[in-house]
């Protein structure tokens, strides 16, 4: 999306900010290019700076409150100070880096409900800056991880929703304030067992770590509780396991040993 604003600190007659991406999509680890036109107004500037913040929407639980927020969560300077003279045109160009623990918006050309995700082009003028609009970002997931929702497709389980939340997970190496929950439907072996599975990817350059949560269904005497998987893959060796096998092993065991499963 390419947004066009006045600043709202130099009133009628400040410069105006244009973002052009070169291509919205992207992957975790990956870069977003493209440029940034600045024009100036009807009277002489000096700019401060230009960043550009990458954001999407968190859900904080906070007592009995539950939110949701826009959290800017990467940011980065494009250029230094300048002047900009009346009417002057300054292009600037730009390689944006997209953090490894970047949530993930699409999978197979599809959008994951409850994902929002945008690049927000930010110019500082005198102290004052102008936030902008988003340009929409496309987030795609890793070899790896594309690799683990296929298994999850081919055992039957169905797409729900996404979602990111703040906070941490216990044992966990997490660099963001937050982190994805993609959420499944159960397959039909499972269904009478569990409600739903969550995934969370939370990768860096060699490996990633993935978090699996089973939230079982309660019986007639007996409360539903969840149950947890961690284990860590390494990008380069992913493809050398059969992910269908691996995962479908794990739930048949998981809800055995609570005779959830036979």
């Amino acid at each position: 999306m390419v947004f066009k604003r006045l600043m709202k600190a130099m009133g009628v007659g400040g410069p105006s900010v244009e973002t052009v991406l070169a291509n919205p999509n992207c992957r975790p680890g990956g870069q977003l290019e493209g440029r940034i036109q600045v024009v100036g107004g009807d009277h002489q500037v000096d700019i401060d700076q230009v960043s550009l913040g990458l954001v999407t929407r968190v859900e904080v639980e906070s007592g009995d409150n539950d939110y949701d927020t826009t959290q800017e969560f990467h940011r980065q300077q494009i250029t230094g100070a300048f002047r900009l003279e009346p009417g002057q045109r300054h292009d600037i160009p730009f390689r944006f880096a997209v953090p490894w623990e970047t949530p993930v918006t699409e999978l197979y050309g599809q959008h994951l409900h409850g994902m929002t995700m945008g690049l927000r082009t930010e110019l500082e003028v005198a102290r004052a800056v102008d936030k902008g609009d988003l340009d929409a970002v496309s987030v795609h997931p890793l070899p790896a991880q594309e690799r683990l929702l296929d298994a999850l497709l081919r055992l039957g389980f169905r797409f729900a929703r996404a979602d990111v939340e703040r906070g941490h997970i216990y044992g966990v190496r997490q660099t963001l304030p937050f982190y994805q929950e993609i959420e499944f439907n159960p397959a039909p072996q499972y269904a009478r067992s569990i409600n739903q599975l969550e995934v969370t990817f939370v990768a860096d350059a060699q490996q990633m770590q993935v978090v699996l949560e089973v939230d079982k269904r309660g019986g007639v005497f007996s409360e539903g509780r969840d149950a947890f998987g961690r284990f860590t893959v390494d990008h380069a060796t992913a493809d050398r396991t059969d992910w269908t096998a691996e995962l479908d092993n794990w739930l048949r065991q998981s809800l055995s040993r609570r005779g959830l499963f036979s």
